[in-house]
């Protein structure tokens, strides 16, 4: 069983030590799903929201947390984050919006924790946009999709859980 790198010997949270470990470039991609009534979808669709651009003020609140991302992770390392996008992808007979957060780094650790704070963020802030008209709008499936770099390259398989 492979033991877990921010426990020490005696089973306490520590921050793991990259100082030998090389640089290299990571990517990982984390998605989120947001599943609305057909009144909200169609009020993100026409851009008829009082708040204004739902998708704007995403991208823009994960991409800004992402930023912090070790402020908010306790364990985590502060990363420069090279590159970030966040895609919204509206399926209207789902109702449901997919966010994905990209997230690109050269570092001695990974960037998976920036792409996940930066799709639940985008998510948060569109359930804000819309729930004056949906508050039972519900976030799911927030999950790594796929990341490079490091030891352990990793893939999800399309609909696998």
């Amino acid at each position: 069983m492979r033991r877990l790198s921010h426990l020490d010997r005696d089973g306490r949270a520590r921050m793991v030590d990259v100082g030998a470990k090389v640089a290299t470039r990571r990517q990982a991609q984390v998605q989120s799903v947001i599943h609305l009534s057909a009144e909200a979808f169609e009020a993100i669709q026409q851009q008829s929201l009082k708040k204004g651009d739902p998708f704007t003020v995403a991208k823009i609140a994960g991409i800004q947390a992402a930023k912090r991302t070790a402020e908010i992770i306790p364990l985590c390392h502060p990363l420069p984050i090279e590159h970030l996008e966040i895609t919204c992808e509206p399926d209207a007979t789902a109702h449901i919006i997919r966010l994905v957060a990209q997230a690109t780094t050269t570092a001695k650790t990974g960037i998976e924790m920036e792409a996940f704070v930066a799709a639940s963020v985008a998510s948060l802030a569109l359930y804000d946009m819309v729930k004056a008209i949906d508050p039972a709008a519900t976030i799911t499936d927030l999950q790594l999709l796929h990341k490079t770099g490091g030891k352990q390259p990793f893939t999800r398989a399309r609909g696998a859980r």
